[in-house]
This record gives structure tokens, sequence and C-alpha cells, in this order.
């Protein structure tokens, strides 16, 4: 049976978790924007029904766009970048 390298190269890891993250920042922007009160509800349901109605206001602006999409991106691969740390270090 092949031995299998059980640790993440952490740079790998964090650009692999920066897509993922900037390919679903932009997905969820794209349902917003077609579905607008179905992704509220969504959103309300994902913070356990804290009434959010009050805040159901949206400010698609194209530099509210890409700041959100950069600062997503960046905190993705910070998060996959520490977690390929935390990874290794646990499974030695």
């Amino acid at each position: 049976m092949a031995k299998h390298n059980l640790s993440h190269d952490p740079m790998a890891t964090g650009n692999a978790a920066a897509a993922t993250t900037a390919v679903v920042f932009v997905a969820c922007r794209f349902l917003v924007g077609l579905f607008p009160g179905g992704m509220f509800t969504l959103a309300q349901s994902w913070f356990h029904g804290v009434e959010l109605s009050r805040m159901m206001t949206w400010n698609a602006t194209p530099s509210a766009f890409f700041l959100g999409l950069i600062s997503s991106t960046l905190f993705g691969w910070i998060v996959g970048y520490v977690f390929a740390l935390f990874y290794n270090t646990f499974t030695k």
C-alpha cells in the first residue's frame, strides 16, 4: 500500500482557499442580483433568525463589489494558509 503525504503546502492551500472564496463571492453577488428577497431570507437564516429587515438595503456599487471581493479573497487566503499550518502541526 502506498504511503500518502498527509501534509498541506501552506501556499497552495492558501491559493486554493482564496480562489474558492473569490468564486463563491462572485456567485453570491450574482445570486443577490437575481434573487434579492430569497438571498436576504437565506442570509437571515444564517444569522439564526436575527431581524435584519432594517438592514435590507443594497450598496451594489462597483467599488463596494471590488472591495468585498479583494478583502474576502485575502481573508480566504489567510484562512487557508493558517489552516495548512495547523493541519501540518496536528498530523505530526
